[in-house]
């Protein structure tokens, strides 16, 4: 005979009503899903004074508050268990990853999560993170199909529940209010810790995103250099010209030997008389920032993610002028960089020889180039963005034969492996970049026959291998490390086009010591290599334009 939950009050579902159970809910995910940002908030804080008692109770009093506020809005009996959910399997994969690579969840950062394709999204899951969102997630939030929801009539319902939403708000602006001076001057000197405070960052962050697209319309880019048309310099030539610019991936300054390290991680580049400048700057710390900044007009100085959106990218105000612009791709897309121009995602390719895994390797963007070359008359710009070294799997972007600083990790979990295996993972990934550049300068010394050829590599930000605790990249700009934000950039230019375009080699290297070059170079240093005339190119930011012409030997002699 079945005895009735009366008889056993240990297993009698709780009767609660709903605002109890989003109360319970987000005192929760204070306490269990914000590991980051207590020890942010709290760090140096002594434990034997009250006043860290008193601060750390009034924020976990006031977030509680203003949690169960905002979620009371939308929570009915119908809703209030799904919504629930949802926040604790969000806030548990959040804060793993923010625990494990000290990430911050601003809206570029959260950008950078829904853009990530299927490839680079499985290397970021693994048995460690479904045992973290099986704990803190998918076990509270099963939890909450245990208590049987109290019914009110909806008149009363709406009355007790617009007094709950309001002293939830009294008691959260009561709570801060107690420790005013001390948070505010937390948040003011600290103003990236806000991302930190889960799933409040998350909420806010895709709010901020589905607004910018809302005010973005699908409608054709404004116009950007309408005026574009090559010059006379470009008309007077008899061979057209090749500029290959590689966009890199995750590639740091700091690793590359050209710019001084200790390893060899360039062996190819050194013996291929290149120009290096060694203190670049990137446009951002993540490729959803940094690839449509650094092609646009406005860049890093004049930042402004709207304007950089809806505007045309330096690809476009090229063709315009007649050059002939080829996007090749290896990773997630332009970006919309080279929307409505030629483009070939061979990330997907059916290669054997480069292919395995459901990735490809840089090589593929080599695949091909004599038959492009061959299809297209006149001047042609071939953009090629690398898989590069797009972590955490930095031992996937390299074959075996590269493997040569070890022992080098070879989990996707990076904190299972030393500093030093990471390290050596990631030099081997740099080292294979260096292959495929000095096979790319390769195919160029021989294109020489029929066009007058260049290169430039540049990578879309850098990264971080554990330094300070930090991992990947995507840091907000203004606490970003210089491991982020300062890459490689390195140019090689064939005899043929320094003298067709009177470049002086010896002014360009005596220029990459002395000049800190950027992103923001970008877009003017290619309209002037392609001599196209527009009002919205700007002399002082082409890297070119000292060191050719008549003006070039003159700035070649000029020292630091």
């Amino acid at each position: 005979m079945r005895i009735p939950d009366a008889a056993r009050p240990w297993l009698a579902r709780p009767a609660v009503h709903t605002e109890t159970l989003v109360l319970l809910a987000a005192a929760y995910l204070m306490l269990a899903g914000n590991g980051p940002f207590w020890r942010a908030a709290l760090a140096d804080r002594l434990w034997n004074e009250p006043g860290t008692w008193l601060f750390a109770g009034a924020v976990f009093t006031a977030f509680s508050a203003f949690y169960l506020a905002f979620a009371a809005v939308f929570s009915t009996r119908y809703t209030v268990r799904p919504l629930l959910a949802v926040l604790l399997l969000v806030t548990a994969g959040a804060s793993y990853y923010m625990d494990r690579y000290a990430v911050y969840l601003d809206r570029a950062m959260l950008r950078n999560v829904l853009a990530t394709n299927y490839k680079e999204a499985r290397e970021l899951l693994g048995w460690g993170m479904a045992g973290h969102v099986l704990l803190f997630g998918l076990l509270p939030a099963s939890l909450l199909w245990w208590p049987r929801l109290k019914r009110r009539p909806l008149g009363r319902a709406l009355l007790l529940r617009t007094a709950w939403v309001g002293g939830a708000l009294a008691v959260g602006v009561g709570s801060l209010l107690l420790v005013f001076a001390d948070f505010a001057s937390l948040m003011r000197n600290q103003q990236e810790m806000r991302y930190l405070i889960t799933p409040g960052n998350i909420v806010a962050s895709m709010t901020a995103n589905a607004w910018g697209r809302a005010k973005r319309p699908d409608q054709p880019k404004i116009v950007v250099g309408a005026d574009a048309k090559a010059g006379p310099q470009s008309a007077g030539r008899t061979r057209p010209a090749l500029f290959v610019l590689v966009v890199g991936e995750t590639a740091r300054a700091q690793n590359f030997s050209l710019n001084g390290y200790a390893r060899n991680t360039n062996p190819q580049l050194a013996r291929r008389d290149v120009i290096a400048f060694p203190d670049a700057v990137a446009c951002g710390t993540s490729t959803e920032v940094s690839l449509p900044c650094m092609f646009s007009p406005f860049g890093r100085a004049h930042y402004d993610e709207e304007k950089i959106l809806t505007h045309e990218s330096l690809l476009h105000v090229l063709a315009r002028a007649g050059v002939q612009v080829l996007w090749r791709d290896n990773q997630s897309g332009c970006k919309g960089v080279c929307d409505g121009l030629p483009a070939e995602q061979l990330d997907h390719a059916a290669v054997e020889s480069f292919c395995a895994e459901g990735q490809c390797l840089d090589e593929i963007l080599l695949r091909g180039m004599d038959q492009v070359l061959r299809d297209r008359k006149g001047n042609l710009l071939v953009v090629m963005h690398q898989l590069g070294s797009h972590g955490p799997a930095y031992f996937k972007r390299y074959p075996a034969v590269f493997k040569q600083f070890v022992p080098a990790c070879e989990s996707e979990d990076l904190r299972k492996c030393s500093a030093a295996e990471i390290v050596n993972a990631y030099d081997n990934s740099l080292l294979y970049t260096d292959f495929f550049l000095g096979k790319l300068i390769d195919f160029l010394e021989q294109a020489q026959k029929t066009h007058d050829t260049a290169m430039l590599y540049v990578s879309d930000h850098g990264e971080s291998l554990g330094e300070g605790g930090l991992y990947l990249h995507g840091m907000p700009w203004a606490i970003a490390p210089k491991a982020q934000t300062r890459v490689p950039f390195v140019m090689w230019l064939s005899p043929a086009l320094r003298r067709s375009f009177g470049l002086n080699a010896e002014c360009m290297r005596a220029q990459a010591q002395r000049q800190q070059a950027s992103h923001d170079n970008l877009f003017h240093s290619l309209l002037g290599f392609f001599d196209v005339q527009t009002q919205a190119y700007d002399r002082k930011l082409d890297l070119f334009a000292q060191c050719r012409g008549s003006g070039a030997a003159l700035s070649a002699e000029t020292k630091p």
